[in-house]
């Protein structure tokens, strides 16, 4: 079911406007070639006005995770990464509305990151309840394929950080597959996250709120490109 436009999207986009700091690609013909052959690199220190370290959330859906994240972390850097125009707006004018001055969006698809992220320039990736897609036609698709983790390779620094959760435990055990064969050290495996209560400093998304709530384990993984 298509999501309904939401009024004024035009005008509350562009009193946003200085937040987002990618929009689709324009000019490329497929993803391929956008990956391959496009480049508008950001200058992190330009669009934060600082040299603090940078991480990225891909799908950040309403922003809760990356919101709550930045405001404990003002030292750091963070970008959300929504490919939805009407998904992005509702965290954006969050941001806006509640002063929250290190994060900034990115309005693509994954696989257009290395077109916009400079390599070597993120410390970590988060990758919170990514749709698991379990068809299996579908697996070069899932936000862990080996494909997608050898772009995020290329951006994340030495010592670099991917950090998963998912409550879906096949998707979860396919990712650790894929983790090891793209060459991440698998730092954490987590299959309970909150066997004991939310463990200090965990921030929680609206999903693993509703999951925990409903009794579902939650799955951690900590993967580091070496």
């Amino acid at each position: 079911m298509r999501m309904r436009r939401k009024r004024n999207f035009d005008e509350r986009m562009a009193a946003c406007g200085d937040l987002l700091l990618a929009k689709g690609t324009a000019g490329i013909l497929n993803m391929k070639e956008a990956a391959e052959n496009y480049r508008a690199l950001i200058d992190f220190s330009a669009a934060f006005g600082n040299g603090n370290p940078t991480e990225l959330e891909i799908g950040c859906g309403k922003g809760g995770f990356i919101i709550e994240t930045a405001k404990a972390r003002p030292d750091t850097n963070f970008l959300a990464l929504e490919k939805m125009s009407n998904v992005i707006l509702t965290p954006m004018e969050r941001v806006a509305a509640e002063g929250v001055f290190n994060v900034k969006f990115l309005n693509i698809r994954a696989e257009c990151l290395p077109c916009y992220i400079p390599e070597n320039s993120l410390d970590a990736i988060y990758l919170n309840f990514s749709t698991p897609l379990p068809k299996l036609g579908y697996a070069t698709q899932r936000l862990t394929h080996r494909n997608f983790l050898e772009k995020y390779k290329k951006l994340l620094k030495p010592g670099g950080k991917i950090i998963q959760k998912t409550d879906d435990r096949d998707f979860f055990d396919f990712s650790l597959e894929e983790y090891a064969a793209a060459g991440f050290e698998i730092l954490t495996a987590d299959y309970d996250l909150h066997k004991n209560g939310n463990p200090a400093g965990n921030i929680e998304t609206e999903y693993e709120k509703r999951w925990v709530e409903q009794g579902k384990p939650i799955h951690l993984a900590v993967a580091v490109k070496k």
